[in-house]
């Protein structure tokens, strides 16, 4: 008969205890790495170890180590259990660069338990600024005050050197955090707190071993003041809550004025006049500047001034366009253009509009990063692509040569934020037309068959731009082609261009339904306007919340083939024309009204060249319009995750927001086309006209035109 053998049982608790009379005394350490070993424990550390194996290093003989019988972590009580059969066992733990051993004899029916105290010293503390503007230790405040939290540790500086540790800190509520620079600090806003605030801090090692340390912070309301005397009662538009999309749409009106033409015109006189003139960005771009010139070339002779112009519109637009998300970097500016735009319910500061864009955004699975809600769902999505890598293939400064399959970091963190709607309305509005009628003009080219209204004007007022035309002239090669357009604008919205130089189309994936929606919108929002204009009705949001969704879908349906590349690419290019048609030369060779004040000098000789051919008599500056208030609307949908969102407030926000963009632009598509969006659809004839492509009608109105003109 065999004999019963009972089976004994070993408990390690793992704590964070510098006092060694208290072993088990502190926090609790979650995620320890625990290893049991039949005998006594190994000489090499578990952990380097590990490390050497990733690095695909080999131990030394004298240093082998045996397999473990058991290796666990520890659970939220920083326990780790293990029952084996009785003898003796090495016991080993390892947690934040620490190691600790012991052997421990294991009996009959017997627990042992094995205490292992690691010196992390981690706490948080929570600091007030007094009226003396220091701080001081302090867990009451009264609700409005900024409460500064400080997290400290024991671990020494030559282990945080190789291994970085993560800290974050959680308050409850949902109150604001803004971050600061020192990762072990953080600040909380307390201006829409009451009661108790509980705020955990956490600090966690490269192997996810993980600590944390609670504290708490009483909130009193703020004083009642008693108001005395004649109080008049008035009628206001309904306020609303702050929401964590305001911060994004501050960035997005942020960085679309950062690439406007006037900013980019300040940078061309610049760095090709040597005129300085207040730039947005100007250090930046003049270092890009400097390191593309040296690696783009053009194959012609005489070209170095266009050559110098292209490089530096690149360099301009890779500055701008990208917004790295971490650093927003708002201003006051900022705070009072949203101010002005919305009716919060409290009043908000730099800080809280901070807190807003650090709440808005999401970490990265896997990574530091922090990208947008959107392009996190996308990467959620796209987990199976490998890790984020910094280039597409090796860089010019490594060592070693980038995967060749992964993600780009910077499409999740610093996204270009432009939409080729505004090539499209632009190129509507004869840009592109007008250049390749000046173009022609140089070439000693006729333009038109009998007639050509360029003829019998001299270009000797051009002779000083000659070394930029002749460049221009020579790259058109390398430029994008009108049909190149035209598809990627079917593509990505759903709309056609109109003329000799754009055949029948037969796209292989168009955006049938986006115009029908995005109008919709429009509409949806003009009735949106006027409730919430109205004192007496609070406005419903929720239609424009399913609207907004709707045009997200069809959107980010088209974020595919050239997505990436056309649209910057065709911005530049006619950055390009719009600067060299409002050089002083053209002003001269072309008959424009002086008189007239345009917002930016190359849009009247545009309108002197459409004059000039018979061409649409709609001014430029409408166009310039549908172009700039386009953009800004469709990269708030477009970038916002309203998949995800179901607040009609939110929608509410959204238009509050926008509203001078989006009765701008439903101003000038009324001017450009004759359709009025804010009027109601009584038959099928009117929305059938709301929902014809905009080429249509221009094409319609120029019919009319120059039949009232013969």
């Amino acid at each position: 008969m065999e004999e019963t053998v009972y089976k004994g049982k070993i408990i390690v608790k793992v704590h964070d205890s510098c006092d060694t009379e208290s072993p088990i005394a502190g926090a609790p350490i979650v995620g320890a790495r625990v290893y049991f070993y039949s005998g006594a424990a190994p000489y090499a550390p578990a952990e380097q170890e590990v490390v050497e194996k990733k690095r695909g290093r080999k131990r030394d003989s004298d240093q082998y180590r045996p397999e473990p019988v058991y290796q666990t972590r520890t659970n939220e009580k920083g326990e780790s259990r293990f029952e084996t059969d009785p003898g003796s066992y090495g016991v080993e733990v390892e947690a934040f660069g620490q190691t600790f051993k012991q052997e421990v004899q294991v009996r009959e029916n017997c627990v042992e338990v094995v205490p292992v105290p690691l010196c992390i010293g981690f706490a948080v503390e929570s600091f007030v600024k007094g009226d003396d503007c220091t701080m001081t230790p302090c867990d009451v405040v009264i609700a409005g005050k900024t409460v500064r939290l400080l997290a400290s540790h024991k671990l020494s500086s030559d282990y945080l050197k190789e291994n970085p540790v993560g800290m974050l800190f959680q308050p409850s509520g949902g109150a604001p955090i803004i971050k600061s620079a020192d990762p072990n600090e953080i600040y909380v806003h307390t201006s829409n707190q009451a009661g108790y605030l509980h705020i955990t801090g956490k600090l966690s090692d490269r192997f996810d071993a993980y600590i944390q340390s609670n504290l708490g912070v009483t909130v009193l309301p703020p004083p009642v003041q008693n108001i005395g005397g004649n109080l008049a009662v008035t009628l206001r538009r309904t306020a609303t809550a702050p929401t964590t999309d305001l911060a994004l749409w501050a960035v997005i009106r942020k960085s679309t004025d950062s690439i406007s033409f006037n900013n980019y015109n300040r940078f061309m006189e610049l760095v090709l006049c040597g005129i300085d003139l207040p730039l947005v960005g100007g250090q930046e771009v003049r270092q890009e500047f400097n390191r593309l010139r040296q690696r783009r070339f053009l194959p012609y002779n005489d070209t170095d001034a266009y050559r110098l112009l292209k490089v530096a519109t690149e360099a301009f637009l890779m500055v701008n366009c990208g917004v790295f998300l971490a650093q927003p970097d708002f201003t006051n500016d900022d705070l009072n253009d949203l101010l002005s735009h919305m009716s919060l319910d409290r009043t908000i500061d730099i800080n809280a509009l901070n807190a807003l864009w650090q709440n808005y955004l999401q970490t990265v699975n896997g990574t530091r990063d922090q990208t947008l809600p959107y392009l996190a769902l996308i990467r959620e999505k796209l987990r199976d692509q490998g890790r984020l890598k910094n280039s597409i293939f090796a860089a010019e400064d490594a060592d070693l040569p980038e995967e060749c399959f992964g993600i780009l970091r910077t499409k999740l963190t610093e996204p270009c934020l432009l939409e080729l709607i505004w090539s499209y309305w632009h190129e509507e509005g004869m840009l592109v037309q007008t250049m390749n009628a000046l173009s022609n003009r140089f070439q000693n080219v006729r333009s038109r068959g009998d007639y050509d209204p360029l003829a019998m004007l001299e270009i000797d007022p051009l002779r000083p731009l000659n070394n930029l035309l002749w460049g221009h002239i020579q790259d058109e090669q390398h430029r994008l082609t009108v049909l190149r357009r035209a598809y990627e604008y079917d593509h990505h919205y759903g709309l056609s261009l109109y003329g000799k130089a754009v055949p029948e189309m037969r796209g292989a994936d168009s955006r049938s339904k986006f115009l029908e929606a995005f109008h919709n919108l429009l509409y949806l929002t003009s009735i949106f306007f006027k409730e919430d204009d109205d004192t007496t009705v609070i406005a419903d949001g929720f239609p424009l919340l399913n609207a907004l969704r709707e045009v997200h879908f069809l959107l980010t349906e088209g974020a595919h083939n050239q997505f990436g590349d056309l649209p910057s690419t065709a911005r530049q290019e006619m950055l390009v024309q719009q600067w060299i048609l409002a050089r002083p030369e053209f002003r001269e060779f072309l008959p424009t009204r002086i008189m007239v004040a345009y917002p930016e000098p190359w849009m009247d000789r545009v309108d002197a060249m459409k004059k000039l051919q018979g061409w649409t008599d709609v001014s430029s500056r409408e166009f310039n319009a549908l172009g700039r208030f386009g953009e800004q609307i469709l990269l708030s949908i477009r970038f916002g995750a309203w998949s995800t969102v179901n607040d009609p407030m939110q929608g509410a926000n959204w238009a509050r927001f926008w509203r001078p963009e989006i009765q701008g632009y439903i101003h000038s598509y009324r001017a450009v086309t004759g359709v009025d969006m804010t009027a109601e659809v009584t038959d099928t004839r009117q929305a059938a006209e709301r929902y014809l492509q905009p080429s249509v009608h221009l094409r319609n109105r120029l019919s009319l035109q120059q039949r009232q003109s013969r």
